[in-house]
């Protein structure tokens, strides 16, 4: 099971759903109640997936989110929040965010999800996953629309495997390819989106949607 560390800023809340998941035998290797304590814990435990709440004493989830996936973007972030707001969702996704439920989640949902998220696969509440992809088709759109540098078929693949956490290794294995290959269209597809590093490449492929196919 996944090591997971789950920030909520109600204590009862937090403790309850740290239980639930020791229960169903996830390893709940840290909890926080605040951005700062958040960081701090993920830096030394760096759990696998981090279940987190937006709205906590400062730094809220959004930046937490966005400072979790620079320190490590393999990390995936499930989002537990009381609002279902549209630009809570679209901010919370654009900062790095696998998944996203709203607190009326039963138990069993808020389980599957922790499974699903850990696997890479983005998970949302009815309802927020065609938002969520709605968005990013219309961005991707526009990046188009505006003469963005276009990438070939096969660095896109490799593209959509860094944005899930994949290493160059794993990469190569899952596309067949030798690992320098997989080193150089990730160095090409850099070069091409003038990025310096995979956290941007990793930034750019969730922005665009591109963990999620």
């Amino acid at each position: 099971m996944s090591t997971v560390m789950v920030v909520d800023d109600h204590p009862m809340w937090r403790e309850a759903v740290e239980r639930d998941l020791a229960t169903a035998g996830f390893e709940v290797v840290a909890t926080a109640s605040t951005g700062r304590e958040a960081i701090t814990r993920f830096a030394a435990t760096r759990p696998e997936v981090v279940v987190l709440d937006l709205q906590i004493p400062e730094p809220d989830g959004v930046q937490v989110t966005t400072e979790v996936i620079a320190l490590h973007p393999a990390t995936k972030v499930l989002i537990l929040s009381a609002s279902g707001e549209q630009a809570d969702v679209l901010a919370a996704v654009k900062a790095g965010a696998t998944g996203y439920l709203v607190k009326s989640a039963s138990r069993e949902e808020l389980l599957e999800a922790v499974g699903r998220v850990a696997a890479g696969d983005p998970v949302f509440t009815p309802g927020l996953a065609g938002l969520v992809l709605g968005e990013f088709q219309h961005s991707a759109t526009t990046e188009v629309q505006g003469d963005k540098p276009t990438l070939t078929d096969r660095e896109t693949d490799v593209l959509k495997l860094v944005a899930k956490g994949l290493s160059y290794r794993q990469i190569a294995d899952r596309l067949v390819l030798s690992h320098r290959t997989v080193q150089n269209h990730v160095q090409n597809t850099l070069r091409k989106l003038q990025m310096h590093n995979r956290v941007e490449l990793t930034r750019y492929a969730i922005e665009h949607g591109l963990d999620a196919e």
